[in-house]
């Protein structure tokens, strides 16, 4: 029980926390409507579960112990980033409808969020330390498993509603009249999220 109690606490302070998932779901959500965050969120969320079972299947100790491993991780995560940043500050497409009917349209909201997830270095070693720190080697990996995916479903309610809540109709609007100042805050905040993760150590 005090395992499945710090698991339960961990995850939810850890899904939260404001981050790159946090701007992306705000970004993808006022400016393309709320199916795109939606789809966004269940990017992430299956992110999560990548993490998760790469841990369960033991590579996420090499990870946790790779300088080299979470060194490409930063960099691709870091780059990601500040390029989805940086194509958001230089966006001159004024956006006030939904967009996302089409089928790429879906596919390119999940993809974001998804590599988002995967490639940030934060949800790699928050995984991998719970997994390794508090959770028990004896655990049966049926429990293990339904830890992992409680961490992603718990990802998934938070950042559906906050794309709920940012793409609620008069938020929207009132955001898409600012749309290129918000653009800019929006876009300083993912490249300095991946500024970030390119110059802070991560410990093993």
């Amino acid at each position: 029980m005090t395992e499945l109690i710090a698991v339960a606490v961990i995850t939810i302070l850890a899904v939260i926390s404001p981050g790159a998932d946090f701007a992306m779901i705000t970004r993808n959500s006022y400016l393309y409507g709320r199916r795109a965050g939606i789809l966004a969120a269940i990017g992430i969320a299956s992110g999560i579960l990548v993490h998760v079972a790469y841990t369960i299947l033991g590579i996420g100790i090499l990870i946790a112990h790779s300088p080299n491993i979470l060194l490409a991780i930063k960099v691709a995560g870091a780059i990601y980033l500040i390029y989805i940043g940086y194509k958001t500050i230089t966006s001159k497409t004024e956006i006030d409808v939904d967009i996302n009917s089409t089928k790429q349209a879906a596919i390119t909201a999940f993809r974001t969020g998804f590599l988002t997830n995967v490639l940030n270095p934060k949800s790699t070693l928050f995984v991998v330390s719970t997994f390794t720190q508090i959770v028990s080697p004896s655990t049966s990996i049926g429990l293990q498993m339904s830890y992992g995916i409680f961490m992603s479903l718990m990802h998934l309610i938070w950042f559906i509603s906050v794309a709920v809540f940012f793409s609620h109709y008069k938020l929207r609007a009132a955001m898409l009249e600012k749309q290129t100042i918000l653009n800019r805050v929006i876009g300083v905040i993912l490249m300095g999220f991946g500024v970030s993760l390119g110059v802070i150590p991560i410990a093993n």
